[in-house]
Order: C-alpha cells, then sequence, then structure tokens
C-alpha cells in the first residue's frame, strides 16, 4: 500500500514537471528548463522592458535574478508593455514576489505559474503569429500595439462573447472561438469616444425610452428647445422630475431651462423620449451594466452604416441589424421563444427580457484583427490611440 502511495506522488510530481531537489531560491531545475525555453523564443511577448534582467539570466543563470524575471515577466504579461495605456487598464492584475515564490516552491510548473495572466482570446495568440510572421517594422509595431492591449482586457471571461471593435466599426458574437453573428456597428465620435471595457449582457428593453443623460439636455435639447418651441412635440419627448414616464407630467419652462444650458452637473427636470419607431434608440436596446452608461441599440439613422468610417454616436454602440441580433440573442440566451419576442416587440409598449445565458461584451480597440480565415486585417486609427500609446522597450 506504501509502494501505491509513494508511486502516485511520484507520478504527479512527474506530470508537474519537478523532480529532484530544489536550490535555495526555490527553483527546480525543471522550472529554469522550462522558464529558459520560453524567454528563447518569448513565446507571450512578455520579456518587454526587461531585456537586461533577461541577459543577466542567460549569462548567469543566477536563480535569485530567475525570480526577479519571472515577476516581471508575469507582471507584463498580466499588465501589458503599453506607455500611456489611460482607459484600457481598468483590470490590472496585482503580481507579487511572494505568490510567484510560494509557487515556486509548491513545485508548480512555469506554464501553471504563468495560466492565469494568458489572454483567453483567439486573437492574442493569433496576433502573435502573424508578429512573427512580418518584417515589416510599421505593421510590426501595429500587431504589437494590439497584442499589448488584449493582455489588458478583463481576465477570465472564457471564449464565448460578444466583441465590439471599435476602429473595425463592427460587432462580432464568438462563441467557442467561432463567430456565429457579425453586423456593422456606429461608435462614438472625437469626444464622446466608446470607452474600453468588459461587462456581462443582461437584459435585453423592447421598445425603450431614451432617458436624455444631462450633459445632452444641456447643450443640445435645452438650447434647441429654447430657439424652437415645438422641438420636444416634434422629436415625442415629454419632461418629468426624474426618469419615470409614469411619473407626473411637466411643462418646459424656459425661464427655468435658461439656467441649465452649458455647463456641466445634474438638471433638476429630466427629458424622456416615449418609445417609437423613430426613437433615437430605435426599437431594441442590449443592457450590459456598467459605469459609463453604455448599451448596444438600434437606431433609426440607418443611412450612417453606408459610411466606411461610422464614429458618430455619444459613446453607445447602434446596430446595423438590431432584429437579427435580437432573434438570434433571444434564441439562445434568454427563456423566451420568437412568437412571444415577436409579440412584445409589436406592442411597442417596453418589455423587458432577461439574459439566462452568460455572455460577456467587450469593448476593444484593435486595430488589427486575425479573423475566422486567418487572415489579418488593419483598421484606421480613428481616436489616435495608436500614435499616443508606445512600447515601454
Amino acid at each position: 500500500m506504501k509502494i501505491k502511495i509513494l508511486l502516485t506522488i511520484l507520478f504527479a510530481l512527474v506530470l508537474s514537471g519537478c523532480v529532484g531537489p530544489k536550490d535555495p531560491s526555490g527553483w527546480h531545475s525543471s522550472q529554469k528548463s522550462e522558464f529558459k525555453k520560453i524567454l528563447k523564443t518569448d513565446k507571450y511577448l512578455s520579456i518587454c522592458n526587461e531585456q537586461a534582467l533577461y541577459n543577466q539570466v542567460k549569462s548567469s543563470g543566477n536563480s535569485q535574478v530567475m525570480t526577479k524575471l519571472l515577476v516581471a515577466y508575469a507582471d507584463n504579461l498580466a499588465n501589458g508593455c503599453l506607455v500611456n495605456a489611460k482607459g484600457f487598464n481598468a483590470y490590472r492584475q496585482k503580481i507579487t514576489t511572494a505568490d510567484i515564490q510560494r509557487q515556486l516552491n509548491a513545485g508548480q510548473s512555469i506554464a501553471q505559474i504563468l495560466q492565469p495572466y494568458i489572454p483567453q482570446y483567439r486573437q492574442f495568440n493569433a496576433l502573435i503569429a502573424k508578429y512573427h510572421a512580418t518584417n515589416d517594422p510599421v505593421l510590426k509595431r501595429k500587431i504589437r500595439m494590439n497584442i499589448e492591449r488584449i493582455k489588458l482586457m478583463k481576465s477570465g471571461l472564457g471564449n464565448t462573447y460578444a466583441l465590439v471593435n471599435i476602429p473595425e466599426f463592427k460587432v462580432r458574437v464568438i462563441e467557442n472561438d467561432k463567430t456565429s453573428v457579425t453586423m456593422k456597428v456606429v461608435t462614438g465620435k472625437r469626444g464622446h469616444e466608446t470607452p474600453i471595457f468588459s461587462a456581462d449582457l443582461k437584459y435585453i428593453t423592447l421598445n425603450p425610452t431614451w432617458n436624455v443623460p444631462d450633459s445632452i439636455a444641456r447643450n443640445e435639447i435645452i438650447p434647441k428647445t429654447l430657439r424652437n418651441p415645438g422641438y420636444l412635440k416634434s422629436h415625442r419627448m415629454v419632461v418629468r422630475k426624474d426618469y419615470n414616464l409614469a411619473s407626473p407630467a411637466q411643462s418646459f419652462n424656459p425661464s427655468l431651462a435658461r439656467n441649465y444650458v452649458g455647463g456641466e452637473g445634474p438638471v433638476p427636470f429630466k427629458f424622456i423620449e416615449i418609445p417609437s419607431n423613430r426613437n433615437a434608440l430605435g426599437r431594441v436596446k442590449f443592457i450590459f451594466p456598467n459605469h459609463h452608461s453604455v448599451y448596444m441599440h438600434d437606431t433609426p439613422a440607418k443611412s450612417l452604416f453606408k459610411r466606411k468610417t461610422r464614429a458618430f454616436s455619444h459613446g453607445c454602440v447602434r446596430l446595423e441589424k438590431p432584429k437579427y441580433m435580437l432573434e438570434y440573442l433571444s434564441k439562445h440566451y434568454t427563456a423566451h421563444g420568437h412568437e412571444d419576442v415577436m409579440a412584445k416587440y409589436n406592442s411597442m409598449k417596453t418589455h423587458y427580457l432577461k439574459i439566462v445565458k452568460r455572455l460577456p461584451v467587450h469593448t476593444a480597440y484593435l486595430t488589427t484583427y486575425v479573423d475566422d480565415s486567418g487572415q489579418l486585417i488593419s483598421f484606421g486609427d480613428i481616436y489616435g490611440y495608436d500614435k499616443s500609446q508606445s512600447l515601454n522597450f
């Protein structure tokens, strides 16, 4: 019985890649060999600004230096190697020497130690392959910028998700690393850029109202209504004390409203556009709650989808084929049948469909992308991030 137990332990050690004694710094020889192999090809493109430290490892093989480099490599892999990554690094991960040392002492392989920090998205490995395949320095830099942005995306969201690629003006529903749905989108214009973040889709709103944000009320709705008293009626807008359509109606008060032209801060009355075919949000919106108040939605401005560059929104994502997205997501991600959904849709009344199967939504800024056929495609730098950001090495 004891022999079986010993053999089981030995087998587990063989699988972990760590057999034999540790050195005083906690490294097994197999861990050293594995890490050197990763470094030789820079498998995860995360040596970055630690080339001098890598040269020390190559020349001395010192275990303490190797530990320092492993911590730096994990940090570069988890948090990217971009300078001026403001807006991209909301999901920064903390890498500590104590944690790495504990894992080394426990005999974990380097692959096991680095695994939590390796982006799960297919684009990561696909772009690394394209990076190695080109000798064009301009293209190489552009691909590398996007590899670093992928490192900064929220971890742990799996291989099924919706991806809004802002500079491509496209959204994809990707399931098990294969594209199920794709369509054109309109994204935020300069000054109202669509933010980069990740959140789970939670519900779908049919026949939504548009609760006009205070910033838009100050800079657009109030000035237009002061110039044209018939503006609110022609745009199907009502005034309420808050964003509750059922609350008592209020009249537009020009004397009060003049105090809230321009500037910042809350407005003590709210504009609500009622459901209609001409509603600014169209007939359906897809909600993934976030502090940016950004979501995907229908739009009556269909002509914008004929344009190549489609940065026209205040930050939200407008869909080219909202009814198709509704049909697909309601069928696969809600408990509602198609007939029930369409009855609610045709009622012109506001209804909510709860999402019952997890679907993360990423908004991303990738100016290069590898499609399902393996082709590298490139897009314009609409927000100037390729120019304003740089690599830290």
